[in-house]
């Protein structure tokens, strides 16, 4: 975010936070950076955040998705407002309630099956009319962009990463419809995107709905497949996982059986725009990479040599 820009946002979300107030007034709360990337920031002041979206959002578009929040609060961590405000340079913000996060430092503790019953409720909800698609793979899309910019030619492990693309249907690449345009999905689950609301110990709600759509709901269970795929995530929280968002009655995959059919594209998408990303990030820091990268480069090697099989 430029420099003129947060200044803004945090007098924004003080106004939020204390809309009674006058803004010449003290206040001893402070506010705090939650994110802040080339594409979103994120601001706390007391219990009121505020997110500054990615440049060039579509405010139609953004504006379904967060009513769609707002219907279904026991899912989705609703915003203060249903609609965004406008920043100065054409950025969109929202304002919301503050929930507490998941520790990353208390990896034992982490809501595998909360997770999993959340987007189990999602995907059994009916989407609203005219909702546009989950946003997924137009990520993924976008992170290998940015990998092809950075390596700017032939790079040893950038090469069997684009291989690793290539081969994927072209739905998965954002170059086709997605086969499923009915289905709710979040679009970008991780354990990032779970709060406790009201904090700091309400019940878990999922939270950033920038990419929420219709689409292939397995793409929702995606990233904790391919780290279980990769050997980052144990069998023991995949089948914590795999297993409540079945209890659940999930769509995504058949409630028994082998579940790899309906995982196998959306996990190897995900597992290529992880390694694109953190090649990306490898390169900016000029540095090799780590052990935990370098496995998920290495999937990628194993990707080219077995090829997806659609299902019948």
């Amino acid at each position: 975010m430029t420099a003129d820009l947060l200044p803004e946002l945090t007098a924004r979300v003080r106004t939020a936070a204390h809309p009674h107030r006058p803004h010449s007034s003290t206040c001893a709360c402070g506010a705090s950076t939650l994110a802040d990337r080339p594409d979103v920031t994120v601001v706390r002041h007391a219990d009121t955040v505020a997110k500054a979206h990615a440049p060039h959002t579509a405010t139609d578009e953004l504006t379904l998705r967060l009513t769609t929040a707002v219907h279904h609060p026991d899912i989705l961590l609703p915003p203060l407002a249903p609609t965004p405000a406008d920043l100065p340079g054409g950025r969109l913000v929202t304002f919301w309630p503050y929930g507490t996060p998941v520790d990353p430092d208390a990896p034992e503790a982490a809501p595998w099956e909360a997770a999993a019953t959340l987007l189990a409720r999602l995907h059994l909800t009916p989407a609203p009319p005219a909702l546009p698609p989950m946003r997924g793979p137009h990520k993924a899309a976008r992170a290998l962009t940015r990998l092809r910019a950075a390596v700017a030619g032939d790079h040893p492990a950038a090469t069997p990463v684009l291989r690793a693309w290539t081969l994927l249907p072209a739905w998965a690449r954002a170059e086709a419809p997605q086969p499923d345009t009915t289905t709710l999905c979040h679009g970008d689950l991780h354990l990032g995107q779970l709060v406790r609301h009201p904090a700091p110990d309400g019940p878990w709600r999922l939270i950033d709905v920038d990419d929420l759509g219709v689409g292939v709901p397995a793409w929702d269970l995606a990233r904790p497949a391919a780290w279980y795929a990769c050997g980052l995530l144990p069998p023991d929280e995949w089948a914590r996982f795999l297993g409540a968002y079945r209890a659940a009655g999930g769509p995504a995959v058949p409630p028994d059986g082998d579940p790899w059919p309906a995982l196998d594209v959306p996990a190897r998408a995900l597992t290529v725009q992880t390694a694109a990303q953190v090649i990306v990030k490898a390169l900016a820091a000029d540095r090799p990479l780590d052990e935990v990268e370098r496995s998920v480069v290495d999937a990628c090697v194993r990707m080219g040599h077995i090829p997806h099989i659609p299902r019948s």
